[in-house]
Formats: structure tokens, sequence, C-alpha cells
């Protein structure tokens, strides 16, 4: 079957080198019964592929099933796939077929199957090297002759590096792999898409379908699309139905893309792991800070002594004093700053005895600051509330916490407005 009809009947919409490549192997592996690993991050449109390859296979007739490994308990899942036997476990009052055994002859996709347990990654690679398994509860050997289709949007090496996923049931699922570009890498099709979405959603609602200006697809194909293809839709469908104009241009499409600045990688984890850890590099950030600003210090006043008094502040030097001159010293007690020479200094430095070792300079001279990582804590997040006028999503994004921890902070240090 030619490409292009492989798209029209499935209804996949783009042109783009990479989609193309997929869906050509996707059509030379499908007569065959080689287990195929579908890679991609979410929202590329992954589950398409296995639906081609079941279709265009000799076992099209029979069952079609497509599993969500992460959206089945732990416990349960080997029952799932695999069957079990009445009385196996608490609940099981009578025997029931697992998907192996109902789509034998068939395809199974298993979708997310880096979430897969490890006890049911054995089972697995039973049934991909021997086409065997055994149902939860039984002794009896059954046999089955399934096709499988795996996905993923994780990268598989570094969870055999942690232990979460076995090197060798990898090999065994990914015997053909098929990568889906990520909506960025297809510009030339988001405009496409967005057009086919449109279209979707008037004849959905019973309304004219959006159209964009040339500046907002000038947007669009420049927005990174983080959530790719599903993203795209959500936004077409949001705008179709809120906005009355049925023109859209890139200040009203500015509204519903929720990232304005340029992409970032994020931290992903456990949100009060994540939460701890921006605030310790917070605290740290406040640490380097104050010993960066003191050495500076420290140099401008050694050089100052080795002039004996025949000294003018340079422009870089004036700079570096006045930064710690406007940290250190309260609003309200400022006066000018410094930026004259160095007779204007107090006489404790004018009059210092240059044959001393400079470094002993040091022991003589006080610094106010105050060192309390509370205090400085609060001075920042002030400083960034005020430098984005009390938005706090700008102003987290600005000192590395969650919008969480910042409302938290706020609160704790009596900042609200």
């Amino acid at each position: 079957m030619q490409l292009q009809q492989i798209k029209q009947r499935f209804g996949i919409i783009g042109n783009a080198p990479l989609l193309n490549r997929a869906l050509e192997v996707a059509a030379q592996v499908a007569p065959t019964d080689i287990s195929v690993l579908v890679t991609g991050e979410s929202g590329t449109g992954k589950e398409i592929i296995p639906q081609v390859i079941h279709q265009l296979s000799p076992r099209k007739h029979n069952e079609y099933i497509a599993v969500n490994c992460g959206a089945i308990p732990e416990g349960t899942i080997d029952s799932e796939l695999f069957g079990h036997e009445k009385g196996s476990f608490t609940g099981a009052a009578g025997s029931r077929q697992g998907y192996f055994e109902v789509a034998n002859g068939g395809t199974i996709f298993l979708d997310e199957v880096a979430e897969l347990p490890m006890q049911t990654q054995v089972r697995l690679l039973r049934v991909l090297e021997t086409g065997e398994f055994i149902r939860v509860g039984s002794s009896k050997v059954i046999k089955t002759n399934v096709r499988v289709v795996a996905a993923t949007n994780e990268n598989m090496q570094r969870a055999i590096s942690s232990g979460k996923f076995r090197e060798d049931l990898l090999y065994r699922l990914s015997t053909v792999p098929i990568f889906l570009p990520p909506l960025r890498n297809r510009k030339e099709d988001i405009f496409l898409l967005f057009r086919k979405f449109a279209n979707d959603f008037a004849d959905k609602y019973r309304m004219p379908a959006i159209k964009l200006s040339a500046d907002a697809v000038i947007l669009l194909e420049k927005f990174h699309w983080p959530g790719n293809i599903r993203q795209l839709k959500n936004v077409v469908e949001q705008i179709s139905v809120i906005e009355s104009e049925r023109e859209i241009n890139g200040e009203i499409l500015e509204n519903y893309l929720p990232i304005k600045e340029e992409f970032l990688p994020t931290v992903v984890g456990n949100n009060q792991q994540n939460d701890n850890f921006s605030e310790r590099e917070l605290m740290y950030k406040f640490l380097f800070d104050m010993k960066s600003d003191l050495n500076d210090l420290k140099k401008l006043v050694t050089e100052l002594i080795h002039q004996n008094g025949n000294f003018q502040l340079n422009p870089d030097q004036t700079a570096i004093v006045n930064r710690i001159y406007k940290e250190v010293v309260p609003v309200n007690e400022q006066t000018s700053l410094i930026t004259t020479p160095i007779n204007s200094l107090p006489d404790e430095i004018k009059n210092y005895n240059t044959t001393q070792n400079p470094l002993d300079f040091q022991e003589h001279v006080e610094f106010e600051e105050s060192l309390s990582l509370e205090d400085r804590e609060k001075e920042l997040i002030q400083k960034a509330l005020d430098k984005h006028r009390g938005k706090r999503k700008y102003a987290a994004e600005e000192l590395g916490i969650s919008e969480r921890t910042l409302y938290r902070k706020i609160k704790e240090f009596n900042l609200l407005n």
C-alpha cells in the first residue's frame, strides 16, 4: 500500500520526513510477526502505529487489544494480561482469560510498557521467547500466538541503568524500533494539523471553522509544543469554543499558549522532593553570592592600601562598591554612592600602615551585613516579586523554585500585599 493511501485510511496528517519514515517501516514489518517498539514523546500519536501494523497484517481479522500498562494496578496486571484461576487470590470468584489468551492469533499493543512491574516483565519475556504463559494460580502451560507491539515515552537505556526495566526484554520488544518525532520537529505539519482540528471542531460544535492570520501562523510554528499533537488539539478546541471571532491573530493565539518564553527544561520528580531541592539550591545561591561580594571587597580594599592614598576608583571598582553598599546599608540610611577619590575615604583606611600584610586587614574590618539565610532569602524573594510586578509565576521561575514553594515563603515572611 502506498504511503499516501495509508495516511488517508488512518487519518494521518503530515508530510515530515521522520513521520513518513515511521509509516514506511510500519508498513514493511506489518506482514511479519516481528515485535515492534514505538518510541517518542507523550502526545506524538504513538498509538496509531500499532493500528497500522495490525490492519496491514494477516492478523487484521483477529483481535486487536490495546493495554495501557501504566493504568493497571501492579497487583492485578498479571491477572489482566495472563488470566487467573478461581481462588488464586482474594476476590477471584471464577476463572478468567487474560488478554494474551483472548488475543490469540491477533495483536496486543502494550502502551507505556516501561511501567510494567519486574515480575510481569519476566512473564512477558517468556511469552515473547516461547509463546507460552501460565495463568495466575495455575500450573498449566497455555500456548498463544500473539503479535506484540509496545510503546513508551521513556528513555529505555536510563530505565535499564536504574534497574526499572530488563535489558533482555528490551531487546525482545525492539526487534524493529520505530521513532515518532515530536511536533517541534515537524514544523511543516503544524498548520496542517491545526486546520484539520479546526474543521473537526467546527463540525462537532456546528460553527464556522477558525482561521489563522499570517502572524498567528508564524507564532504557531515557533511554539515549542511540549505536549505535541495532544496539546495542539486542546488549544484548537479551546479557541473554537471560546472565541467569537473566527479570524485568529497572533495576539489572540498567544493568550492560549501556556508558556510565552522560550521553552526550558524542568526538573521532573516528586513534588515535595523537588521543593526541598529548590530551597537548598536557593540557599546555596545566597551563600555563593555573599562569598563573591566579600572577595570583591577584599581585593578592592587591598588595592587601595597598596596605592597609599593615591588612588581613583575606576568604573568597574565603583560598580562593585556601589553594589555591595546597596545590599549592606538599609535604604533609609544610604547617602551618596562612592564615586570619590581615596582621600574621601575614612581615616582608618587612608592612614593604614601599608607595610603590614594586606591580608591582615580583614581582621580590622567589621561587616554589619546580616548573614542570616532567612533574611537573604526574604530579600531575594522580595526583589523577584518587585522585578516581575508581583507575578508569582515569573518570580518563581527567576528564583528557581515552584509556585507552591514561593507562595508558602510569601506567607511565611509576610510579604503579601
